[in-house]
């Protein structure tokens, strides 16, 4: 073989030291050489240390990813197959979907971060071919009293806002949480869903020798080099200095990507194609090879640049946004060019594709690289590691936990407007505002919300639901089960806006997984997630892990509270849509599900009383599960007007927000064989409020009562004061505007 150029613009040495500042361990190091069967030059060196970091090669987590259930009816791919999951929706649709992390880039550029991660996650949708139609995003921030936290969500949201809005998806749901653990380290997760007729796919590999391979979109800049090291590394105060590694977007130039693109698949010529998001050319040209059983000839001074002066190792690890790596068919070239032409991007040829697991890489004739393609990916050559785990001492201590311990409130009323005035459970207005919800008309919830974001599927009679869940505070306090509520809790509010649950896409936040306690809430999340998921039939697509998400708290480094986010699709008939508000006075109120004399890791215990240290609330999966199918056949049997899970904040809470929209009241009673503070406050699971009018009443219990699940009469819907066992509570008007302004208000402190 040729002498590879080893240091052909004055390029570090390379040595052990050198592997170890990449990122690279001793272990690695020594594999790397016997992979090679020489040293590494440090081109080389540069994509070992990328597409081994975490980020790229999920090196600490794939041995417990592997464990989750992947196959369903509706599956179109296994997880890890292509650049998101894909679900069959009937009448010849499929839906694409994915949600992915932007976590440590907007820990220090939120603004940036937040847009150039809502662009990440919309190119792996269509990059298969579909068209994005919904977007929606889980956001986890530390104490809204501090400037910092001010700064982190103004920044996330205006840059999730400025890029969806002008790339013309709307947002259709999420989450917003509050809690000290987040201060340095937000959590930003985005999530996109696309719709495509099932034949378009296109898949992301690389094969055929001699087939051509061209970069397309945006010239190609400095910004994001060594992203995917930078989001494997813990997060300071200090991290700042590393803001080199943040990509800069732009929305309109990934709208003409998305245009050209769709228009592309429709000519038949090309092979595979895939968007270039963490570590840039050198990850799509290895997973494509990789998945294609084949290699590449790339020549690297052919990448149209915008700055001058890039080296090599920078062209090849380079995160500038709005890319795509294209296969195309031999002798299609011209077609090709000509549509990226017409939309006036960047398409140029830079290689070929050859039959052997070797990526060569040449700068100006002179080979600065090669590396076999197997060697670098996911399921490939990439280490794998068994950490060790062990449970943290918190947890015995928070089963401790006694509800004697902690008195009943004396003034029930001002204990309500105090929950429903906290940011974890108030309206996230001043966030959603800031986002088009409209563009597209497809939107089914404007002016019918429900549990979960539906948007319509023109020409059939059907429509999509989805959402995004997760309880952090429960899974800290209890992984296993505080997971299986979060893939339960995304269920149930499919199943309140009348969907079946089809599958979930998940985005594992986490500190570091050297942490044996880290390490033993991310396996018990993994355990939970897949026994969830067994039981609600709804397989793991794919999605995204995030570790080293910490904070400094009084000096010290804590990780966040395990956040593994579940984004998850339902398939529904238009005529079974369900909102969840109350729609007329005198309907009754029903509650399904049992009640517990429970306030265990309520926002209601946190809040009014400062107790952190409890288990996670009553949950039990059989119960869930059995509960969801007695709503869905309501749904189905037209037997109800709304309905309405009982989650964050606890049953009063669900009805405070099934009565604000359309300005109603209600009238209560509690159950005198449970503590007041826990029936009202309390966030035991697997519980729906519903009404009914009266005319169906009859026909309800005697459905309910077949079910075998339980259910009561909580009372029913007034014009607009709220009162629960015989006492006023105020009017509905008095908590809708406590509940719309709270956040902007802690926000203009």
């Amino acid at each position: 073989m040729k002498k590879l150029i080893a240091n052909p613009m004055a390029y570090p040495e390379v040595n052990l030291e050198t592997a170890k500042e990449l990122g690279i361990l001793p272990d690695e190091f020594e594999l790397i050489k016997k992979y090679l069967g020489r040293e590494p030059n440090f081109t080389e060196l540069s994509i070992y240390s990328v597409m081994w970091s975490e980020h790229a090669s999920y090196k600490n987590s794939i041995k417990w990813l592997k464990t989750l259930p992947r196959e369903g009816k509706h599956i179109m791919v296994e997880a890890g197959e292509e650049n998101a999951g894909l679900v069959d929706v009937g009448e010849g649709f499929a839906c694409a979907f994915k949600i992915e992390s932007h976590n440590h880039p907007c820990a220090v550029e939120p603004y940036q971060g937040a847009a150039t991660g809502v662009g990440g996650i919309n190119r792996d949708i269509f990059t298969m071919g579909a068209r994005p139609i919904a977007q929606l995003n889980s956001l986890r921030f530390g104490n809204l009293d501090l400037d910092r936290t001010k700064w982190h969500i103004k920044g996330v949201v205006k840059g999730i806002g400025n890029y969806g809005n002008s790339f013309g998806v709307p947002v259709l749901g999420g989450e917003v949480f509050f809690d000290d653990s987040f201060n340095t380290n937000p959590l930003v997760n985005a999530m996109s869903v696309g719709l495509m007729k099932k034949e378009d796919m296109i898949s992301a590999t690389a094969k055929g020798k001699g087939n051509p391979v061209f970069i397309v979109g945006s010239s190609t800049g400095k910004d994001g080099i060594h992203g995917a090291t930078f989001a494997s590394a813990d997060i300071t105060e200090n991290s700042a200095d590393d803001i080199p590694s943040i990509q800069v977007g732009d929305p309109f130039q990934e709208k003409l990507l998305l245009e050209a693109t769709l228009e592309l698949n429709t000519i038949g010529a090309i092979i595979g194609m895939q968007d270039m998001g963490a570590a840039g050319i050198i990850c799509s040209t290895s997973e494509m090879s990789e998945k294609g059983d084949s290699g590449m000839i790339i020549h690297l001074d052919r990448v149209p640049l915008r700055q001058q002066n890039m080296e090599p190792w920078e062209i090849l690890l380079s995160e500038s946004q709005e890319r795509m790596l294209v296969v195309g068919k031999k002798g299609r070239e011209s077609d090709i060019k000509a549509i990226f032409d017409k939309w006036d991007l960047n398409c140029v040829e830079i290689g070929e594709v050859i039959d052997e697991d070797k990526l060569h890489f040449y700068w100006n004739g002179e080979k600065v690289a090669e590396v076999p393609a197997s060697t670098l990916v996911l399921g490939g050559g990439a280490p794998v590691y068994d950490r060790e785990y062990k449970e943290p001492t918190y947890y015995s201590e928070y089963k401790k936990f006694d509800i004697n311990s902690i008195a009943e409130p004396k003034n029930y009323k001002a204990v309500a407007m105090q929950i429903i005035a906290h940011p974890n459970i108030a309206s996230k207005r001043w966030v959603y505002e800031q986002y088009d919800t409209m563009v597209r008309t497809n939107n089914m919830t404007t002016n019918a919300p429900s549990d979960a974001g539906v948007i319509n599927i023109k020409g059939t009679d059907r429509s999509l639901a989805m959402t995004v869940d997760c309880n952090p505070r429960y899974v800290h306090a209890d992984p296993e089960i505080g997971t299986q509520i979060a893939v339960s809790e995304a269920a149930r509010n499919i199943v309140c806006s009348g969907g079946d649950p089809s599958a979930i896409t998940n985005c594992l936040n986490f500190g570091n997984p050297y942490n044996p306690e880290v390490y033993w809430q991310f396996v018990g999340a993994i355990k939970g997630m897949g026994q969830a998921c067994k039981m609600f039939g709804t397989p793991v697509t794919g999605g995204n892990v995030s570790f080293y998400n910490q904070t400094s708290i009084g000096g010290k480094v804590e990780p966040v509270f395990p956040t593994p986010a579940i984004g998850m699709i339902g398939v529904m008939n238009k005529k079974h849509k369900m909102s969840l508000n109350f729609k007329k006075k005198g309907h009754v109120i029903f509650l399904i599900g049992s009640s517990q004399n429970d306030i265990a890791s309520s926002q209601y215990l946190v809040t009014v009383h400062g107790v952190k240290a409890s288990p996670v609330p009553y949950f039990n999966l059989n119960e869930e599960f059995l509960m969801q199918e007695a709503v869905k056949g309501l749904i189905k049997n037209g037997l109800i007007h709304s309905a309405h899970d009982v989650s964050d904040g606890g049953l009063f809470t669900c009805l405070v927000e099934a009565a604000m929209p359309n300005h109603l009241g209600f009238d209560i009673t509690t159950d005198a064989e449970i503590r007041k503070d826990a029936f009202l406050f309390g966030e035991a699971q697997g519980r729906v409020v519903v009404t009914v009018s009266a005319s169906k009443e009859d026909q309800f219990i005697d459905y309910m009562r077949a079910q075998g699940t339980q259910f009561v009469v909580l009372g029913h819907v007034t014009k607009q004061e709220i009162r629960i066992d015989d006492s006023s509570f105020g009017f509905i008007s008095d908590y809708k505007e406590l509940y719309d302004t709270a956040l902007e208000k802690h926000l203009e402190k």
